[in-house]
């Protein structure tokens, strides 16, 4: 029998977070997903009257693609995977791997070449379609939650498949003030950092884009920031684990650089031109979230934080830089994480993780559950 919150949570993602509508094409990216889930996702597309396109991968065999690419296979995947994109009006993807770390032992050059090539596929894919995109509980993800697998696919659907539309009512007030923010100021332990987001825009992330969610994002003006910020989450890139990130900026570049492995850490940031350059500065406030998975979906709507991203900018927020690299790195400001400050303007927006000002108090923990 399957499970019913399969079919829960694929009614969500086919009526709420892609709004399918008849005949639109859809493409699901399975990757070490349950077969059952697969198949109740196909029928809640097609009761939408869309029309699903099946992709099944598996962590391992990507792997080994990804292990002896060049240039040449680089191109033609990201040549098929145009062509097919191009076709669709919807992208849900759900990553099911067990593993987070299987592409840790590909060379680096290797990754970075193949993310710089495939690049435009997925630029395509986020201004171009309506996306979502999740990840698949598994022992391996309830582990770093420290829970049961039992009790963390518990959480794992109750965060999934909350009321994303309350959310969204209470995010509109930040969303228009990020939009009218010029100047942008984080304090906390080993942070102290300055920039702008004038004219840049803001974008409210209520479900219709990741599952989990709970974020609203800017992004800072390119060469605007200066300053240091000390991130106190262990974060995951190119299947490389980073503890205790510090960024130095100046004039809107990363001139220093440490963490765990500060030499791979520099690697990353060195792929291109544009890496150490920022794309995205958000608030998370998933009020079910509250402490790290090491994965990504998960950590940067964490209650009470904030990340900033090393890299690409998005086309609806953009700075206009371009790279092959877009890293959300995530700071909690929770007082039991050390507590920290954000203000706009000169205005106290956010202190040890929770808003301040009235419009925005709906945002806190006690209010969105």
């Amino acid at each position: 029998m399957t499970d019913p919150r399969y079919k829960k949570l694929a009614r969500l993602l086919v009526e709420y977070s892609t709004a399918l509508k008849k005949n639109d094409r859809i493409l699901l990216d399975m990757i070490d997903v349950p077969d059952e889930f697969a198949v109740e996702l196909m029928r809640a597309v097609r009761s939408a009257g869309a029309i699903p396109l099946v992709e099944v991968r598996h962590t391992r065999v990507t792997r080994e693609a990804l292990r002896d690419t060049d240039e040449k296979h680089a191109k033609l995947v990201r040549d098929v995977e145009m062509y097919r994109m191009k076709k669709m009006q919807a992208y849900i993807a759900i990553r099911g791997s067990a593993n987070a770390n299987e592409t840790s032992d590909v060379a680096g050059d290797r990754m970075a070449l193949y993310s710089k090539v495939l690049r435009p596929v997925l630029n395509y894919r986020v201004n171009k379609t309506r996306w979502c995109v999740l990840r698949w509980p598994n022992p391996s993800m309830a582990q770093a939650a420290n829970m049961s697998t039992e009790a963390f696919e518990d959480f794992y659907f109750e965060v999934c498949t909350m009321d994303y539309r309350k959310m969204a009512a209470a995010m509109v007030p930040l969303e228009q003030r990020m939009k009218a923010a010029d100047r942008v100021q984080i304090k906390g332990p080993g942070t102290d950092l300055k920039f702008s987001l004038k004219g840049i825009g803001a974008k409210m992330c209520k479900g219709d884009r990741n599952i989990p969610d709970g974020e609203v994002f800017s992004c800072p003006v390119k060469r605007s920031i200066n300053g240091c910020i000390q991130f106190n989450t262990p974060t995951i890139y190119s299947g490389t684990k980073f503890d205790n990130v510090r960024l130095e900026f100046r004039d809107g570049k990363v001139i220093n650089a440490a963490a765990s492995n500060t030499k791979r850490l520099n690697e990353i940031l060195d792929t291109d031109l544009g890496a150490r350059y920022t794309g995205e500065f958000s608030l998370g406030f998933n009020p079910y979230i509250l402490n790290p998975l090491c994965d990504i979906l998960f950590d940067e709507k964490i209650a009470g934080s904030l990340h900033l991203t090393p890299g690409q900018a998005y086309e609806e927020c953009d700075n206009g830089n371009r790279s092959a690299v877009h890293w959300d790195m995530v700071l909690i400001q929770r007082p039991e994480w050390g507590g920290g400050e954000v203000w706009f303007d000169g205005e106290l927006i956010r202190k040890d993780g929770l808003f301040v000002p009235k419009d925005l108090r709906a945002l806190n923990p006690s209010r969105l559950k």
